[in-house]
């Protein structure tokens, strides 16, 4: 099969290992802790990705996330309103005596849907002040540091990006098959790498 054709009975938002699939709230979870993010843009033809900083709002479905107001990602958002957003964690490397089973622990959430740039003042604050309180939580507003002043919200743009459809992922096992054609892998070398 040809690895770049999507087979015709295989949604492009679906993922086609299913053991690795997550539930809607395990995706949940994860949005919800993950520190770093990617929004994919386009303009035209050419495809664009940004990683940002975000937070997960479950009630709403959606991501904020904050840019300059003006630049390639809010005029992207502007005028191409359909976006991917990507978040993932790493974990161990794992070796193998074949190349074709290294691999890695890893987990992610793919979500397709719509960007959004803000223009009510309440809910750009409300976008503004869920980024602080997810990266900052010990740290309050009006006690720990000042509020958000009007002339800083005029040149901040705050993006929500409402997720119309997802998929979570996680392949996390504890090491890479190895083949008895060829010699075993030394303790040695898995413990370096399976250590981390």
């Amino acid at each position: 099969m040809d690895h770049n054709t999507q087979p015709q009975n295989q949604a492009y938002n679906t993922i086609l290992r299913q053991k690795y699939a997550r539930d809607d709230q395990w995706i949940t979870d994860f949005l919800t802790h993950a520190q770093i993010g990617h929004i994919a843009t386009h303009w035209e033809n050419q495809p664009f990705i940004t990683p940002l900083i975000f937070w997960f709002e479950p009630e709403k479905k959606a991501i904020y996330f904050h840019t300059n107001v003006q630049g390639r990602l809010i005029e992207n958002c502007t005028r191409y309103p359909e976006g991917c957003f990507e978040t993932c964690e790493m974990g161990k490397l794992l070796p193998s005596n074949a190349a074709k089973n290294f691999g890695m622990q890893y987990a992610s959430v793919v979500a397709f849907g719509k960007i959004f740039q803000l223009t009510d003042e309440e809910e750009k604050r409300y976008g503004l002040m869920g980024l602080l309180n997810k990266y900052f939580p010990d740290l309050k507003v009006s006690v720990d540091y000042r509020p958000i002043l009007q002339k800083e919200l005029d040149i901040t743009a705050v993006l929500r990006f409402d997720i119309e459809s997802w998929s979570g992922k996680k392949n996390w096992k504890e090491h890479s098959q190895q083949i008895p054609e060829w010699q075993e892998l030394e303790e040695s070398v898995l413990k370096k790498y399976l250590k981390q």
